[in-house]
């Protein structure tokens, strides 16, 4: 262990990103430092069982000769500046390192498949998918590896993460312990392409387009404006990206054409649909997730709910914290833009919940205390909090948060109300949609840099005085309300047309003179959002119009969270039907298909939120009971 630490003193001046070796999906990671003089570095192509050969580059400690386990990280974003120097909390207690480009990108062999679905010929030897490719290499590296001890250990962030999740569904004996971390479970339902039907313009687009342009996945499309929120309106209908742009030659925009709807093609290739048919959690797995992930907040929270009905060997673990995309794999982690944790969150993860964790599973290193089962950063007391389940089931009661017609917010049911006091109305103009962050927006990998990562924590107030979107909002608290778990809008609402979106934001509002906080003042801060596509109200699998100016209940999963509301603060809802041009713009027109719509097709809406009677619109909130009840909840602060 003298000749790890050091390694640990000489690659000290390297700490990077873990997305130096798995960027954030697409982004060009910076240069690495040289490790030669520390690991013994070996290049290699792994043949798989089809043939195929995956280039894969090992990191052996220099004169090792202990048995050592592996830290293995397979990512479609080339491994040319991954190494050791990228897991330094890891280096100390001894692994080698293995990194390996997916199938098809860089320098290995094959064919890349955006998020490949899993093989339905199970029988068939030859049949691949990154299961298999994962299988294949971990018994490759078991068994041509001198001085490994015959565990792996896998993690990866963001599509890395994605592979390690695949890694599941057909483990290798020597797979030990895995990491998924900000991991896609279902690019329909709420992750990177689509969130509950709406499609995800922007990103879903360059992404897209970055990927499958070329092998490398490096090459940015060219905006002629910077602002792209401009450019994105000036397009118009999804149908001119064909037909001006990309011309048929980007698979993954093809099928997002060719399957609007949630059909077999997404259902296959999300990873919780197999999940959900295992009788037990095959290998201890630790989901990691951002609270303000930008990319994939949702599946994190999806694998780990899958995990967890049939975990009957306490081997299902979830950890989820103040970050954005990736943001626990690197820096310190005291703050995301211009919100204050009081800590360094992302250090704390990898000294004290990650690296043990692996080191227990991959070493036989006792814990210093049993894992919990969920460990999750609670916001607004800026404290590590410690559940034995997740989202909590006792301690916490369901409260229906009201919209009232006065704009107000409240937990008793509003006053009955009939004809137009009963609803409140705006117009969506498809020419003019509500932006969801500050312009100008620039595109996703921005060369210079972009709001893109943080901008779920922007000031909302940018957009509170738009006619196009209602505000709600609380008295002034006159003491904490602490939220935990599973957050729902259902929202009673019509529109003049027959297709609609519905876009919630749960927002803090800071005191509008913070003495604790000064810059802070007045601050909108979202702490859940999302948005649903109106037209799969009944049937995700089946869209049906809706009926002009009849109001219809529509259920919005804003996902869990664990925040407290402080007293002086207030609680404030925003209801608006875009978010463009992270979500592409509803023609507010029934259509079949959206990506083939006319531009004669949008139109403008009156939209009407209804808060009274049986058509109260109201926000499910888990409130955790009070303090005095504490010995009722199983939770321990760190």
């Amino acid at each position: 262990m003298k000749q790890l630490r050091g390694i640990v003193s000489a690659l000290a001046f390297g700490i990077t990103s873990i997305y130096a070796a798995v960027p954030l999906h697409g982004q060009t990671p910076p240069p690495r430092p040289s490790v030669a003089a520390n690991f013994d570095t070996t290049d290699v192509m792994i043949p798989m069982r089809d043939g195929v050969r995956m280039h894969t580059t090992i990191y052996s400690p220099h004169g090792n000769t202990e048995a050592l386990p592996i830290i293995f990280v397979r990512t479609p974003y080339s491994i040319e500046r991954a190494g050791p120097q990228n897991y330094m909390h890891l280096v100390a207690d001894g692994y080698i390192f293995a990194f390996q480009d997916n199938r098809g990108k860089y320098k290995s062999e094959g064919t890349f498949v955006m998020q490949r679905a899993p093989r339905q010929n199970r029988q068939d030897p030859k049949a691949i998918d990154e299961a298999t490719d994962a299988y294949d290499s971990d018994d490759w590296l078991t068994k041509n590896l001198p001085h490994t001890n015959g565990k792996v250990g896998k993690l990866g962030g963001s599509y890395p993460g994605w592979l390690t999740t695949m890694a599941l569904l057909d483990p290798h004996p020597a797979l030990k312990a895995i990491s998924p971390q900000a991991s896609p479970a279902d690019m329909w339902m709420g992750d990177d392409f689509h969130h509950q039907g709406a499609f995800r313009l922007s990103y879903g687009f360059e992404y897209a387009a970055r990927m499958e342009s070329d092998s490398k996945g490096q090459k940015n499309f060219a905006f002629d404006d910077p602002d792209t929120y401009a450019w994105y309106v000036k397009l118009g209908s999804l149908a001119h990206i064909n037909e001006k742009y990309l011309h048929d030659k980007i698979p993954t925009w093809n099928d997002y054409v060719a399957h609007p709807d949630y059909d077999e093609f997404w259902q296959r290739q999300a990873v919780w649909h197999y999940l959900d048919k295992q009788k037990t959690v095959p290998i201890p797995t630790m989901d990691v997730g951002g609270w303000w992930d930008q990319e994939d907040f949702y599946g994190p929270q999806r694998i780990y709910k899958s995990l967890e009905a049939h975990d009957t060997q306490n081997r299902n673990f979830i950890v989820l914290g103040p970050w954005n995309h990736g943001g626990w794999a690197n820096g310190k982690g005291s703050n995301l833009g211009a919100v204050e944790f009081g800590s360094n969150t992302s250090e704390y993860y990898r000294t004290n919940i990650e690296a043990p964790w692996f080191a227990h599973y991959l070493k036989d290193r006792p814990m210093a205390k049993p894992q919990p089962e969920a460990i999750v950063f609670q916001t607004g007391t800026n404290q590590w909090v410690n559940y034995d389940t997740w989202p909590p089931k006792r301690g916490v009661v369901q409260k229906k948060l009201y919209l009232g017609g006065d704009k107000g917010l409240s937990f008793s049911p509003p006053k009955p109300a009939t004809g137009a006091a009963a609803y409140d109305t705006y117009v969506s103009d498809p020419k003019s949609p509500v932006p969801y962050r500050h312009a100008p927006i620039q595109a996703t990998y921005a060369v210079g840099g972009s709001g893109w990562r943080t901008w779920l924590v922007e000031d909302q107030r940018f957009v509170a005085e738009r006619p196009d979107v209602l505000v709600y909002s609380t008295p002034v608290l006159d003491e904490d309300i602490t939220v935990t778990g599973q957050i729902t809008a259902h929202m009673f609402a019509a529109t003049s047309g027959t297709d609609s979106d519905w876009v919630v934001k749960l927002i803090d509002v800071y005191p509008d003179v913070d003495v604790a906080e000064p810059s802070m003042a007045g601050f909108q801060l979202m702490i859940a959002n999302d948005v649903m596509r109106g037209r799969y109200r009944t049937s995700w699998e089946k869209p049906i119009a809706a009926v002009p100016n009849k109001p219809a209940e529509y259920a919005i999963d804003l996902h869990t969270n664990a925040h407290v509301f402080k007293k002086g603060h207030r609680i404030m809802v925003q209801v608006q039907s875009s978010l463009f041009p992270i979500i592409d713009m509803n023609p507010q027109k029934f259509v079949p298909n959206i990506f083939k719509a006319r531009d004669s097709d949008f139109q403008k809406a009156t939209q009407r939120i209804y808060h009274t009677g049986l058509h109260a619109s109201y926000i499910q909130l888990p409130v955790e009971t009070p303090v005095s009840d504490a010995a009722k909840r199983p939770v321990s602060v760190r």
